[in-house]
């Protein structure tokens, strides 16, 4: 695997030469279909992915209603226990929108990020944009109205997608922002009167993405980590 076939994971692009021929023999090309589960709950995380296209949504399940705390896509990575030095975690993550990137086995994982310090660092430097991105994600749902939190979600989503098209349901919608369907149906209509987005059966599409960044009152920041 050349260099150039990992570029568009932001991690994986970002790493030196040297870091990357540690990863190198170990990544393998793998689709990513939709609803594909990345990680179960509890379970030990027995591989790690790094999207290029598509992207995962990590849910936490409050039993009654499941609501997502994050979003994985080209500029991340999943298995962030086996970065921090554990073997599982307590949310569910998976495909929702599809894509393709590369795998790589747990502990092929560790077995790389002990060979080298630089390599975890940018591994752990991901890991705190993750974790900034969830604090985000739980200050929106605890203060914004839900037009504003569900502006935010679809910048997010579109950071992660090629094109304006976003392939959600108002079902989907509602349980990603943890609201029910009603909130989520009245939200979608006054961001379509502001003319920000237009609904396609089973899709949004974002027609002004700067006024729909105004829209979500600050509660958005752009998918990257340095």
């Amino acid at each position: 695997m050349a260099q150039k076939d990992t570029q568009r994971n932001l991690i994986l692009s970002r790493l030196s030469s040297a870091d990357l021929r540690v990863l190198q023999p170990h990544l393998e090309p793998v689709e990513l279909p939709l609803r594909k589960v990345l990680e179960q709950r509890g379970k030990v995380i027995k591989t790690i992915y790094f999207p290029e296209s598509g992207f995962a949504s990590v849910v936490a399940d409050g039993d009654e209603r499941p609501i997502e705390v994050g979003l994985i896509g080209r500029e991340g990575m999943t298995g962030l226990a086996v970065v921090l030095g554990h073997d599982r975690n307590s949310n569910e993550v998976y495909m929702q929108a599809p894509g393709q990137g590369h795998c790589i086995r747990a502990n092929d994982l560790r077995t790389a990020i002990n060979k080298s310090v630089t390599l975890h660092r940018s591994f752990l430097r991901y890991a705190h944009s993750f974790l900034e991105q969830a604090t985000r994600t739980a200050v929106a749902n605890g203060r914004s109205k839900i037009e504003e939190r569900l502006a935010r979600w679809l910048l997010m989503a579109d950071d992660r997608l090629d094109g304006p098209d976003l392939p959600l349901t108002h079902e989907f919608l509602a349980m990603m922002l943890g609201v029910r369907r009603p909130g989520v149906t009245i939200a979608v209509q006054e961001l379509e009167r502001e003319g920000v987005i237009t609904r396609k059966r089973g899709r949004i599409v974002i027609t002004d993405r700067k006024a729909l960044k105004k829209l979500s009152n600050g509660t958005y920041a752009p998918a990257d980590y340095r």
